[in-house]
């Protein structure tokens, strides 16, 4: 019996088939409208993700590029290879020699090593990055400060050349009515910067006098000698005010560890053939661990990038209070790292695993919970996360 309009009803067998069939029908249109509601939910959650996600792209671009300058800082050539990987700079000279003049965040140092290396990229790189200077209507000294002020000349003397040769070249090209060749540009210059050394360093007791001076540069203009009035104005120029000489203040790994998240001492385990464990002096900064050899060292012995990286507590039969560092969906993926050799020479890690150990239970929970704070995920990689997770839902049921 049912009970329809009021009236309680038998029904035929062929009449409750069909009731039973509606039910199901009116069931199974619930359950979707359902599935709807909770796609559509997934779909404006992504939707609205869109902008977060374009936001957490720049955040890691510049973490990305800041990292970039750090290796940059410590091995030149590691660092613009590291930009040209991650897609934050062109593999063209005309970008790097940008990416050099820009000079934000880099050690000119660096600059100046990596412009005076005498392979082809870096010759052409040079090229470009002098030419990116605009040196007309200056005088030499003018230009030499501009100049010398955007890296700091190497101590090699090939580099030097090569680099003041390049110089006079653009200054000549600059102001082609100064001077009848670039090789007087050159000399000129050369003299001008022990000019400066001369009458500005205190261990130089014998200062040399205007006249002195222009008595050195005599017969360097193609044979002839350039006009006293020029010489002398270059001359009072430098005695009034000598060159700045680029300190990297500020701009140099140092600064990078200034306020550190955590610092401290800790065993690292080795990742040779041979296990051993060594002290190491620990600073959890800008998203990353470096690992430094004494506390007085300038320059890390290694760097952990902690960006997708997990860590979890572990036992170790031979020390205690340890906890790892790893890739949580790969633990046999090598951690991408860097670390400096013996002979100076910076080289990618080989750790798919790195074990550490603290002093006291205390301590570890404290770097733990500093290190999990540190870490920085990829946006596309917990999306990716979150796909990989609901596929495999899907699969069992």
């Amino acid at each position: 019996m049912v009970l329809i309009t009021g009236v309680l009803c038998d029904l035929t067998p062929e009449e409750q088939q069909e009731l039973d069939s509606i039910q199901r029908r009116k069931q199974e249109l619930l359950a979707d409208i359902q599935r709807l509601k909770v796609e559509i939910a997934e779909v404006t959650h992504e939707i609205e993700s869109l902008g977060l996600t374009e936001e957490r792209k720049n955040i890691h671009k510049s973490k990305q590029v800041a990292m970039g300058r750090k290796k940059f800082n410590m091995d030149p050539k590691k660092g613009i290879q590291f930009m040209i990987e991650n897609g934050l700079l062109k593999s063209t000279c005309e970008d790097i020699a940008q990416f050099l003049y820009k000079g934000e965040g880099l050690n000119k140092t660096a600059i100046g090593d990596y412009l005076g290396e005498r392979d082809d990229l870096n010759i052409h790189v040079l090229h470009i990055f002098v030419e990116l200077h605009e040196f007309m209507d200056l005088n030499l000294v003018q230009a030499l400060r501009q100049f010398l002020w955007s890296f700091r000349l190497p101590g090699e003397a090939q580099k030097i050349d090569r680099m003041m040769e390049t110089f006079a070249q653009r200054y000549c090209q600059c102001n082609p009515e100064v001077f009848q060749s670039t090789d007087t540009c050159y000399i000129l210059s050369f003299a001008i910067i022990m000019l400066n050394t001369s009458l500005h360093n205190p261990n130089v007791k014998d200062k040399p006098s205007v006249d002195r001076f222009i008595a050195m540069n005599r017969g360097i203009n193609n044979g002839g000698d350039l006009p006293e009035e020029l010489l002398r104005n270059l001359y009072d120029s430098i005695k009034n005010e000598p060159f700045k000489i680029p300190q990297d203040d500020g701009n140099d790994l140092t600064h990078t560890f200034f306020n550190p998240d955590r610092e401290g001492w800790l065993l690292k385990l080795g990742g040779g053939r041979v296990k051993t464990w060594k002290r190491r002096w620990f600073i959890l900064t800008d998203n990353c661990l470096y690992y430094f050899e004494y506390t007085t060292d300038k320059e890390p012995r290694g760097i952990i990038p902690l960006e997708n990286l997990g860590i979890q507590e572990v036992e170790d039969s031979k020390k205690n209070n340890c906890f790892e560092l790893f890739i949580p969906d790969n633990k046999d993926q090598v951690i991408k790292a860097c670390k400096t050799e013996a002979d100076g020479r910076v080289v990618e890690g080989n750790h798919t695993v790195y074990r550490i150990s603290a002093a006291s239970p205390e301590e570890k929970e404290e770097w733990i919970k500093c290190i999990k704070a540190a870490i920085s995920k990829d946006p596309f990689y917990e999306m990716l996360a979150a796909r990989k997770k609901k596929v495999s839902s899907i699969k069992r049921n």
